[in-house]
């Protein structure tokens, strides 16, 4: 197949996975990649394995400070306009390729890209998060400050619902346009059916199993480890709050590993940490076979984000050969096998503390399950089974486009 891969992805799980996708999908098919210039080119780098990179430039307009802030989000309606016209010259780029397959991703600024709206190719847009007006994980936090004032204005003030009303628009229009959007798991399925009342097969994504693999040499460490942007959203703070409710002298030292990082999520945390008395260590910028190490030195995995629609981190860590402790919400839930890889418990940090003093006094529970579930990844959740998934997907897509101008 000719195939034309589209994002605009910051750094994180989605392009991680584009990667691996496309350093498979590139050495059995004529791939080439349209881009923006506001991706992170550089994590995950896609360049090595594509003869055609095409990055279209770019720039947001520059959002005011008080007292003119409340005109951003007419800076962000004016940016969706841009946005659109650029997506149309792109669509128009890739067209002229004749392309068999477009195959889409993550915009960070609209979620699912308007490309899929104008281009003529067929398209297959892969949903790595659900969104829309119903998906929502604000999580508060004390240096945000909520304002009456500020709050019972935004309520009435015009220009959030006219940037609110055009992007869910632009989402809307493009969920109709696309001919397959697959989904990356059964929570980010079910959550587009009431959405968007549409039907998105689910395609999993896999584990890199030469980088994230046993290495007995590694001495095992007394901590546990989790790994995620430092936001709300990964719950690290329900994390040191469970660490909290186990007895002192049991309690194991936390290790984050972070791929980015908010400061004032980093300072909460780790005041939260003190108050808690757990020690905490922040890593940052690991490289594959950095966080391989960091897996394997560990006793466990803990793993508590807010809604996560999948996450790489348990099928990472299992392959490690090391149990997962994870929430019982979002994806988590298709990933670890309760009672065979790990243990998944409800949100409640008193629930999850007796999670981890179960493990901690159990050391042949770990054992047993650090090999199952090293064994349900590689019979589960390899790349190469979920490449092997997604081109008959593509191949479906393009297929019927072909049959369809056929038949005309």
């Amino acid at each position: 197949m000719r195939i034309a891969l589209f994002h605009n992805a910051p750094s994180g799980g989605a392009k991680r996975a584009i990667q691996e996708w496309t350093m498979r999908l590139a050495a059995k098919h004529d791939l080439a990649v349209y881009t923006m210039s506001t991706a992170d080119h550089e994590f995950c780098d896609l360049r090595p394995y594509v003869n055609q990179h095409k990055v279209f430039p770019y720039q947001p307009r520059t959002l005011f400070t008080s007292p003119l802030g409340r005109l951003n989000q007419l800076q962000r309606w004016r940016d969706l306009g841009d946005l659109i016209k650029l997506n149309r010259q792109i669509a128009e780029k890739i067209d002229s390729g004749a392309y068999d397959v477009l195959f889409a991703h993550t915009c960070q600024f609209s979620v699912i890209p308007s490309v899929l709206q104008y281009s003529k190719t067929p398209a297959v847009y892969y949903l790595h998060e659900p969104f829309g007006r119903e998906f929502h994980r604000e999580i508060s936090r004390p240096y945000h400050r909520p304002n009456r004032f500020r709050g019972a204005i935004d309520s009435v003030d015009p220009l959030i619902k006219l940037y609110q009303n055009r992007l869910y628009e632009l989402q809307k229009e493009s969920v109709k346009r696309t001919p397959l959007l697959l989904a990356n798991s059964q929570f980010t399925q079910n959550h587009m059916r009431q959405e968007f009342s549409v039907e998105t097969p689910v395609s999993h994504y896999g584990v890199n199993l030469q980088g994230f693999r046993l290495l007995p040499a590694e001495p095992k460490e007394d901590y546990i480890v989790s790994v995620g942007e430092l936001s709300p959203r990964k719950g690290f703070d329900f994390l040191i709050e469970s660490l909290g409710h186990v007895p002192l002298k049991d309690r194991p030292k936390l290790r984050i590993a972070c791929n980015s990082i908010i400061p004032e999520e980093r300072d909460f945390v780790e005041s939260l940490a003190r108050e808690r008395q757990v020690m905490l260590e922040v890593a940052t910028n690991l490289n594959m076979e950095q966080l391989a190490v960091l897996y394997n030195r560990a006793r466990f995995c803990v793993y508590a984000p807010v809604q996560e629609p999948f996450g790489l981190v348990p099928v990472e860590a299992m392959a490690c050969g090391i149990p997962v402790i994870g929430v019982r919400e979002g994806g988590v839930q298709e990933s670890v096998v309760h009672g065979r890889t790990g243990l998944l418990v409800h949100r409640d940090p008193r629930l999850f503390a007796e999670a981890i003093e179960f493990l901690l006094h159990n050391p042949d529970e770990v054992v047993a399950y650090g090999r199952q579930a090293r064994e349900h990844v590689l019979q589960q959740w390899s790349w190469e089974k979920s490449v092997e998934k997604l081109e008959y997907y593509l191949a479906e897509c393009a297929n019927r486009q072909v049959a369809s101008h056929n038949s005309n």
